[in-house]
């Protein structure tokens, strides 16, 4: 089985936010897999099915950014999966312009508190993220976590929107081939 994490903050004053762009390509994975919508689950809201017959759980914590960790819980009780090559996190960050994205094998959590979480519950980096661009940062904001936790712009929400296609497609071939 792979699975599939969105990163974000649960709540409506959340669902607009930067910091939420994980979320986002979450929902537009299960809606272009055709999987079930989300139910209640572990620490997290669920879904999963088979994509061309490879079997997927996507998760949505339900936990805030900084304890997405504990929704891995029937991740790892699972003996059979392996992080390394079973998982793929997906998270905002504010280096990278929006509409741009970057898929890696591993990597460090850079600072992101979800990822440092997420690494804390595998004990483990060895797994792969798809960092979703809601950047940059301005010159003139000083608390990324102000700017990560407000709603996109106009501007970038289109861009993030733009790239979706390609980011379900990026995750698609991750899931049928394994780490990039």
């Amino acid at each position: 089985m792979r699975a599939v994490v969105g990163l974000g903050n649960p709540g409506p004053e959340y669902a607009a936010t930067r910091h939420n762009a994980g979320f986002w390509l979450a929902e537009a994975l299960v809606e272009r897999w055709g999987l079930p919508p989300f139910r209640r689950g572990e620490r997290a809201r669920v879904s999963e099915g088979t994509v061309d017959g490879i079997p997927v759980r996507v998760l949505k914590p339900s936990t805030s950014m900084n304890r997405s960790g504990a929704a891995l819980a029937s991740l790892r009780a699972d003996p059979t999966f392996a992080p390394s090559s079973d998982l793929l996190v997906l998270v905002d960050d504010f280096r990278i312009p929006s509409g741009t994205f970057r898929l890696r094998a591993e990597g460090s959590a850079g600072g992101h508190n979800g990822l440092k979480s997420v690494e804390s519950a595998l004990q483990s980096p060895a797994y792969a993220r798809l960092r979703i661009g809601v950047g940059p940062l301005p010159a003139d904001v000083s608390d990324w976590s102000e700017y990560v936790l407000a709603p996109f712009t106009p501007e970038q929400a289109q861009q993030v929107e733009a790239v979706m296609p390609q980011l379900t497609d990026a995750v698609t071939q991750w899931l049928k081939q394994g780490s990039p």
